[in-house]
């Protein structure tokens, strides 16, 4: 990859490429595979690859992915990347702007909406996972009274902790190890 670290987004066009629903699933399905080709990441979404061809060189326009060194002979193939590890959105961003408003709340909901089929998927499979992998996967809810400051300083904090695991998963063996999704949201509300 080229660049560390996450790459923030904060123009809207770069927004709405990333909020299209197929492009995110592409996005994060080159995440986890670190490089793929458009045949490869076609039949994970089992979409026609000229279809994913298309979105992936969106993506490229808009500085979200990039090309990869070959990883075959076959000087047909066409890799691709993350062009970094990540991406980091954030809502002051967006808030200049009735437009830009609007469009990151759209993205927002299309990503939550994704995460929420992900995690449905799992429990709708949850039975082949075996007892070792649903004893280990949390789910929990935690109802706290904080501040703007404590709920930023509790945010980082996870992020951090987050990092810890991506670093140690990327550096250790991968035996007996799969992709795995950690979803926190943190939000005020009122009853």
């Amino acid at each position: 990859m080229t660049a560390k670290g996450s790459r923030p987004i904060t123009d809207v066009g770069t927004l709405k490429a990333l909020a299209h629903p197929l492009r995110m699933q592409l996005y994060r399905g080159l995440c986890v595979a670190e490089k793929a080709t458009a045949s490869q990441l076609a039949e994970q979404v089992d979409e026609a690859v000229s279809l994913v061809s298309y979105h992936l060189r969106k993506l490229a326009e808009h500085g979200l992915i990039e090309e990869a060194a070959p990883q075959s002979a076959d000087g047909r193939e066409r890799w691709w990347q993350p062009s970094s590890e990540g991406v980091s959105i954030r809502d002051k961003d967006f808030r200049d702007a009735p437009e830009k408003a609007a469009a990151h709340l759209a993205a927002t909901r299309l990503f939550h909406e994704q995460r929420t089929d992900m995690y449905r998927r799992y429990l709708d499979e949850r039975l082949t996972w075996g007892p070792e992998w649903n004893a280990a996967a949390p789910d929990s809810e935690s109802l706290f009274r904080l501040n703007p400051a404590e709920l930023n300083e509790l945010r980082q904090e996870l992020v951090a902790l987050v990092r810890k695991y991506d670093e140690k998963s990327r550096s250790g063996d991968a035996e007996g190890r799969e992709n795995v999704a950690i979803h926190v949201y943190g939000f005020p509300f009122r009853v």
